[in-house]
Formats: structure tokens, C-alpha cells, sequence
């Protein structure tokens, strides 16, 4: 009688008191001999009813309407208060245990996703005042130092005013990438999907960052098996933006004297893109948050590098927007793949 419903709970009470009553009728009976059976039968009936109506009306009244209030309002902060509250009468006990596992368990889950955004939100408001501050300390400081009177040497004159303005790039650089994420994260992102050669569009990016290559002497080639011509149906630009963010960290936290490989695999209605270094590498515990706004492995490298962490993200929203998939596999000391993967057109 675990989930006895109100009847049956009214009928087991007022069966015991009835028997309670009709034991006591027949004790008198015999003892004392003033009543008949067939007035200890119906007094017993009498008592049962009249017990059962008492009981059923006070459960109704002072547990079960409460109880009902209680699943009301659990109901209310589940789902939209205009949806129909659907409450059996007839074990609505059993059904607001349910109901109170259930929402103390969603509860919790919520609890502990609202925890983790809040220390993701006070991550990324940490390191968004730190990226504005580096660049506005900067150029204050140049600026100021030229007011004070190195306006007037032309040492410095030009010097400084070359590296405010430096730091002014790098300020609007931050700006616009995070009005770019913000626009993908709304959901505001316009791709124009249209069919065009990704080995040319490769070969164009290459030739964007031969000089930075140059620098450091890192080859820039695509792998042996690439096809030499490959269609694909993506946004051309946003894909460039892509593929520019992956060439150029290659190029930045690459070693010198290294190799950079572009491979292009069909995997039937899709193809995968590969970029490929000989670089230093990423520790594991990195992989999870290397898509992460301003997440960097090594800052001090990367400010000096003129990184600011918002590139692979940015790469990931672009892809996300495409219902594609980017990934990222890396072993320290060996080197890196990042890979993503579009529609074959």
C-alpha cells in the first residue's frame, strides 16, 4: 500500500476503527448482554461510513489540496503557466515525489552550469580588461611622454607616434574580432554559400604569408596526395578568415627553419581540411580550452607574438555557423593538426 490513493487510504482507516468499534460493541455484548448482533452490525456499518466520509473529507482537505498547491507550483517553474496542469487525483502523492526527484535534479544541473559560467564570465571579463589595458596603457604612455616634450626630438618624435599607433591596430583588432564572435554567437552571421576551388584559395593564402614564412624560414607546401583542384560549397571569405587564423599561428609559434602542410581529404559528401606543423607542440590539458575567447597556452609569448587569443575561436564560430566541425590534435615536441571539415560540392 506504498501509493495507497485517497479512497483507499480513507477505507483502510475507517476499517481499523471500525474493527477498533465492533470488538468493543461485542466485548460489551458479552459482558454485560444490553445490545444484539444485529445492532452491533449496523452500528459497525454506521461507524464505518461515518469514518470513512470524516477521514476522506480531512485528507482532502488538510494533505492532499496542500500537496496539490505544491505541484502547482513546481509545475509553474517547470513549464509556461499557460500549459494545462495535469495532476491525477487519485495518487498525486507519488506523483509530486516524482516531480520533486526530477526538479531537484534538474535543479542541481543548473546550479552547477550556472557555477561554471560564472567563472566563465569572470575569466572572460578578466581577460578582456587585461587585452584592452596592454594597448591603451601603451599608447597613453607614448602619447604622453610626446606632450611632456618629446614632441619636439625628432629621435623619438616619429618613433613614438609609429608605435601609438601600433597599439591603436591592436586595440581596433581586439574590438573587431569581439564584435565578430558576439555577431556569430547571436546567430548573426550572413554566409553566402557559393561553389569554389579550395587548393586555389589555399594557394592565395600562402602567398598572403610568404614573407612572415620567409622570415623564419618555414616552408609552406600542401601535402603529397592533395588533389590539385577541390570544390567545395561554403562563404569563400569566411573560409579564407579560417584558414588565414590557422597559417598565421602556425607561422607565429612554429620553429624556425620548419614546415607548415595543408592536406585535403574527400570523405564523400564532405572534405576535410588539415593544417599541419612541426612546431613545439600542445600539452593535452590544453586541447579543451584551446577554442576558448582569450585563451592562451603561453601570454607572455603570445603578447610578444602579437596574439590575442580570440583567433581560434573566431575559427570555431565561422565553422559552427558552416554545421561543420573543427578539432585540434597535438603532441609537445612533435607538432600540430588543426583540421575542419565542409561541404563537397
Amino acid at each position: 500500500m506504498k501509493n495507497a490513493s485517497l479512497i483507499q487510504i480513507a477505507l483502510i482507516a475507517s476499517s481499523l476503527i471500525t474493527l477498533c468499534f465492533t470488538v468493543l460493541l461485542g466485548i460489551n455484548h458479552l459482558i454485560i448482554g444490553n445490545l444484539h448482533w444485529p445492532s452491533i452490525l449496523v452500528l459497525a456499518i454506521c461507524s464505518f461510513a461515518s469514518s470513512c466520509a470524516i477521514i476522506y473529507y480531512f485528507v482532502d482537505s488538510f494533505v492532499y489540496r496542500r500537496i496539490k498547491v505544491l505541484y502547482k507550483n513546481i509545475h509553474d517553474l517547470k513549464v509556461n503557466k499557460n500549459t494545462k496542469l495535469n495532476l491525477s487525483s487519485e495518487d498525486p502523492i507519488t506523483e509530486v515525489e516524482q516531480q520533486v526527484q526530477e526538479f531537484s535534479t534538474r535543479k542541481s544541473s543548473e546550479i552547477e552550469e550556472l557555477r561554471k559560467m560564472e567563472q566563465y564570465r569572470r575569466e572572460f571579463m578578466g581577460d578582456v580588461s587585461h587585452e584592452l589595458k596592454t594597448p591603451i596603457f601603451n599608447t597613453q604612455g607614448y602619447i604622453e611622454t610626446l606632450l611632456n616634450g618629446a614632441l619636439n626630438n625628432p629621435k623619438v618624435n616619429v618613433s613614438y607616434l609609429k608605435k601609438a599607433s601600433k597599439n591603436l591596430d591592436r586595440l581596433s583588432d581586439i574590438v573587431d574580432n569581439l564584435l565578430s564572435i558576439s555577431e556569430n554567437e547571436a546567430g548573426n552571421l550572413k554566409l553566402n554559400f557559393q561553389k569554389f576551388d579550395l587548393v586555389k584559395l589555399v594557394n592565395d593564402v600562402f602567398e598572403t604569408h610568404e614573407m612572415p614564412a620567409e622570415i623564419k624560414d618555414i616552408s609552406l607546401a600542401f601535402k603529397k596526395e592533395n588533389p590539385s583542384s577541390k570544390m567545395v560549397l561554403a562563404d569563400r571569405a569566411q573560409i579564407e578568415i579560417v584558414l588565414n587564423n590557422l597559417i598565421i599561428n602556425a607561422i607565429k609559434y612554429g620553429n624556425d627553419d620548419g614546415h607548415i602542410w595543408v592536406g585535403i581529404y574527400n570523405m564523400d559528401n564532405k572534405v576535410l581540411i588539415e593544417v599541419t606543423d612541426d612546431g613545439p607542440g600542445i600539452e593535452k590539458e590544453h586541447l579543451p580550452r584551446l577554442f576558448d575567447r582569450f585563451y592562451r597556452i603561453d601570454k607572455h609569448r603570445s603578447r610578444f607574438e602579437g596574439g590575442n587569443g580570440l583567433g581560434l575561436s573566431i575559427c570555431k564560430h565561422i565553422i559552427e555557423a558552416h554545421e561543420q566541425t573543427i578539432h585540434v590534435r597535438s603532441t609537445a615536441g612533435i607538432g600540430s593538426t588543426f583540421g575542419f571539415t565542409l561541404n563537397n560540392a
